[in-house]
């Protein structure tokens, strides 16, 4: 069973059975947290570091922020009985948005990838494994009967539709 987190939005799952995914990746950050003991984990589709820039809508929308999402996830895997000592960690996207010959202005990318690993570092988490940066989309899947996440990269294509970066490619990342 295939399961879809969209932008802004997280899932936590014990079923076996699940395959939880989330899609185009780009500055946004995918972030995936595995017990393995207890076979219990969740993914985040996080879109902007800072949820001081609007507090209220943080408050109803958590997932949209790295500063809210990713301790949002933590407290949904911890009611599910996963533990702190057990996690891993991966993360993907982060990536420069820019389009050929253009400057990435606001760094979106980058500043998520910052604000989650002095977060992990505050709280004493390691990150497993990661794919970030570049200038390519990708598509993050955790299967929750092993906490295998598989990595889907595809180029981003610049205004002419010439690829910024090389083919496709296919990590695959054992929790």
């Amino acid at each position: 069973m295939k399961t879809t987190v969209g932008v802004s939005e997280l899932r936590v799952s014990m079923n076996v059975k699940e395959i939880i995914v989330t899609y185009a990746l780009g500055s946004c950050l995918g972030i995936a947290l595995y017990d393995p003991v207890v076979k219990a984990g969740g993914l985040l589709h996080v879109m902007l570091p800072h949820s001081k820039v609007d507090p209220e809508k943080a408050r109803l929308q958590p997932a949209k922020y790295v500063d809210t999402g990713f301790p949002k996830l933590l407290q949904e895997c911890y009611k599910m009985g996963a533990r702190k000592e057990n996690l891993k960690i991966v993360v993907a996207g982060g990536a420069s948005m820019k389009s050929l010959g253009k400057d990435d202005y606001f760094k979106i990318g980058k500043r998520n990838f910052t604000m989650l690993r002095k977060l992990l570092w505050k709280n004493g988490f390691m990150i497993h494994q990661q794919d970030v940066g570049g200038h390519i989309s990708r598509t993050m899947a955790l299967h929750i009967s092993n906490g295998l996440v598989t990595i889907n990269k595809k180029p981003i294509e610049g205004e002419n539709g010439d690829s910024i970066q090389g083919s496709a490619a296919r990590v695959r990342v054992r929790g």
